[in-house]
């Protein structure tokens, strides 16, 4: 069945058309370009669009109509937020706004002093949550898979000023092992995504929106293991100017108390269900999530 292949969509050209709007007309000049290029994706990239209407279709249970306006707001969505991480990471003036529902499960978090690590899935906005959580005034690290294509790159960390968040890049080694230990031990913030896999590595499975699906074993293990604060966290896009960022309440896992990884996975999946329900849009998942 398709899978991920640790790779997102796009050009360097792409990202530097709306750059140059960013810069010259503003956001609501890329968000208007959006708008077409979105309706593109909508009429004629079936790879993508097959896999999300299913979803709306056959796992929320949505009506065809419903099911075809939530894919194109899908694709708008998602433009809307690679935007934004453009304008936020270039440095660009922004009006957003932001409420944040459990800030002080962060910040007791932190006054442990062991560290923390945030689990997430690929919903809503990560570089959104990674530059709103610089006001915890501690180091935040993403953990992420070294897949973007080099231009893209290249041109990014040109265009960058200062980063808010260190990247960590998983790259088929134990490095980012070590360095996910060293940022816990020096008080720091791990953030990663737990619903994607690459094709090899090891998956557990669980019960999602009432049909088993893979997940990776990493972060659920990783949480069992490394006995420091966990918690679940969202950002979501609500309007053109405003995010909605959620935190889940501290959960201290313990192998020795009987948590197993399979345990955790679960009390993840039902928060996921969660949101995943309350923005049914900004599921950015563009291939067969659920076991055949």
């Amino acid at each position: 069945m398709p899978q991920w292949e640790g790779k997102s969509k796009g050009t360097s050209t792409g990202y530097k058309i709306f750059v140059f709007l960013i810069k010259n007309i503003g956001i609501g000049g890329a968000y208007l370009l959006l708008r077409f290029v979105s309706l593109y994706y909508f009429l004629f990239s079936s790879s993508t669009s097959k896999p999300i209407l299913s979803f709306y279709r056959n796992m929320l249970k949505f009506s065809k109509s419903k099911s075809l306006k939530l894919l194109y707001l899908n694709y708008f969505k998602l433009g809307q937020t690679l935007i934004d991480k453009v304008a936020l990471m270039s440095g660009a003036r922004t009006n957003f706004t932001f409420d944040f529902d459990g800030e002080q499960h962060l910040r007791e978090m932190i006054a442990k002093g062991s560290g923390g690590l945030l689990l997430s899935g690929h919903l809503g906005s990560w570089e959104a949550a990674g530059h709103l959580l610089k006001r915890l005034n501690t180091r935040i690290n993403i953990v992420m898979y070294d897949g973007e294509d080099a231009n893209i790159k290249q041109y990014m960390d040109a265009i960058t000023g200062e980063k808010s968040f260190n990247i960590i890049y998983v790259r088929g080694d134990l490095e980012h092992i070590f360095k996910i230990n060293q940022a816990l031990s020096n008080n720091e913030i791990v953030c990663m995504h737990a619903d994607r896999f690459l094709s090899g590595n090891k998956t557990i499975i669980a019960d999602f929106l009432g049909m088993p699906a893979k997940f990776p074993e990493g972060p659920f293990l990783l949480a069992q293991r490394l006995k420091v604060p966990v918690v679940y966290v969202y950002a979501f896009k609500e309007t053109n100017t405003h995010y909605h960022f959620y935190s889940t309440g501290i959960k201290n896992f313990d192998s020795q108390k009987g948590d197993t990884v399979q345990i955790i996975l679960n009390d993840y999946v039902k928060s996921l269900e969660t949101m995943v329900h309350k923005y049914p849009e900004q599921w950015f998942n563009y291939y067969n999530f659920w076991k055949s």
